[in-house]
């Protein structure tokens, strides 16, 4: 006899509560491991997160799990197959490496000690990513309870890195030496959030990214500004220049051929923006800024999912202490970064970033311009019948409710893994704004956490209809 929606979602839910306890203790059993892979002296620390997670999924039931090597930080590979040799394949992709965090930052608690206030756990990576890497293996249980099977409906692997937060430096050469492991049909990335506790969504993309650092050379030291400026190129002058030569007055990026090739919202996919219940001024509250300013045509929500973008992120150089000292600087220093949308080649952006700068690059004045490892951006189809399933899995664990689309504005190394395997990523998280990503006090709500956990329960057994009615 099939099964229904609801003949699931009981079981489901039972079998969760049911061993919620035993998952939470889990969980900060693993938070404990301070896996900060931006610290050299933490690399024990991320193997030994590595090494606990591959002994989890052990526990959890997968019949292969491997630790990978790379050339900085090891991945944990799982793979439990399923025991219908015609089922779909799909790649569940997280990090188990976390930002740094310090007591003297501002935790209120330490932050790798979890602790539970208010149906809420505060540890650095409760959210971002071990709470979301890790309700997967409450999940695939509860499904096979619900269902009765003894292997999931889908082969089912994952994928779990241990770089993300140092940029994923090896990802993708990981990726490309293990690609015949890492086929699938579809790749579930649970590294991103919804918008708010009462309203689900599902991010349908996310930006990509480049970035450089310029230094630009003058005289060759410090010199006089009243016995030699106004004669000799001015090295912090030109990088005002530069500055000033990022955007038009529309705010648009003016760099040649940036837009080339960018993937326009269609009008449904604007109205899907509009209908979210974005609130601006708690918006401003939240950024710690006092207006909007951005691309003109587009909502302040599409200029940060939808729309590429130039920023400052730095600039320094000449005399910056107390009082004056009149001077020509001898160098100054930028940092500049470009997130970029469907369509863009952070390779071809770089090109362009290098021709654009050497026409604004006078002669007396030397430059050197690095660019560091891109990210490409990543956009999952709104018509793709896998992302039917999860925003149906999703309302499912939320009672029926309305689950919307959204976009990030953050970048991340999923398009290496559409790239790479050819298949459609789609994102499923459930972590909301206020968790802190980053940030001092990070927490995950429990009662979401759970709910993450009930969406995977329920994916399982929908996605392979969905993937057959995607090759259609």
């Amino acid at each position: 006899m099939s099964e229904t929606p609801d003949s699931v979602v009981h079981p489901v839910r039972a079998y969760i509560e049911r061993h919620r306890a035993a998952f939470l203790g889990d969980l900060a059993d693993w938070l404990r491991i301070p896996s900060v892979s931006a610290q050299p002296e933490r690399a024990g620390d991320v193997r030994r997160s590595a090494d606990w997670l591959a002994g989890a999924l052990k526990d959890t039931g997968f019949t292969t799990v491997e630790v990978w090597e790379t050339d900085g930080a090891p991945a944990v590979f799982a793979e439990w197959p399923s025991d219908d040799p015609d089922a779909p394949t799909v790649l569940v992709y997280g990090h188990h490496d976390v930002q740094p965090a310090a007591r003297e930052d501002g935790w209120h608690t330490d932050p790798f000690e979890p602790t539970v206030v208010d149906g809420r756990m505060y540890a650095r990576g409760a959210a971002d990513d071990k709470g979301q890497v890790f309700f997967h293996t409450l999940g695939v249980r509860a499904h096979l309870a619900a269902t009765g099977r003894t292997a999931p409906a889908v082969h089912l692997k994952l994928l779990v890195e241990g770089e993300e937060e140092s940029g994923s430096p090896h990802f993708r050469a990981l990726v490309e030496a293990h690609a015949d492991r890492l086929a699938a049909d579809a790749v579930i990335v649970s590294d991103t959030g919804m918008w708010s506790e009462t309203t689900p969504t599902v991010c349908t993309g996310m930006r990509g990214v480049a970035d450089c650092e310029i230094d630009l050379y003058g005289p060759d030291q410090d010199i006089h500004s009243g016995s030699f400026g106004g004669a000799v190129p001015n090295p912090a002058t030109v990088a005002g220049r530069i500055v000033a030569a990022l955007h038009d007055a529309d705010e648009r990026v003016a760099i040649p051929g940036f837009y080339d090739g960018v993937s326009e919202l269609t009008e449904a996919e604007r109205r899907l923006v509009a209908e979210l219940p974005f609130d601006e001024a708690a918006w401003l509250r939240t950024a710690r800024s006092h207006g909007t300013l951005g691309e003109a045509g587009h909502s302040t929500l599409e200029r940060v999912w939808a729309r590429p973008t130039a920023e400052v992120n730095g600039i320094g150089g000449g005399y910056q202490g107390p009082g004056g000292k009149t001077i020509v600087p001898a160098s100054v220093h930028l940092k500049l970064s470009f997130r970029l949308v469907a369509g863009q080649d952070p390779y071809r952006i770089e090109t362009l970033v290098r021709e654009w700068l050497a026409g604004l690059v006078p002669a007396g004045v030397r430059y050197e311009i690095v660019f560091g490892a891109p990210t490409r951006p990543c956009l999952t189809p709104l018509g793709h019948p896998a992302l039917t399933a999860v925003a149906g899995a999703m309302s499912r664990a939320f009672d029926g409710a309305t689950v919307r689309y959204t976009r990030e504005g953050g970048s991340g190394p999923a398009a290496d893994l559409q790239d790479v395997l050819d298949a459609p990523v789609l994102f499923l998280g459930i972590s909301v704004p206020s968790d802190g990503w980053h940030a001092p006090n990070e927490k995950v709500e429990l009662d979401l956490l759970m709910k993450g956990v009930e969406t995977t329960a329920y994916l399982w057994g929908d996605l392979p209809a969905a993937l057959r009615a995607g090759e259609r």
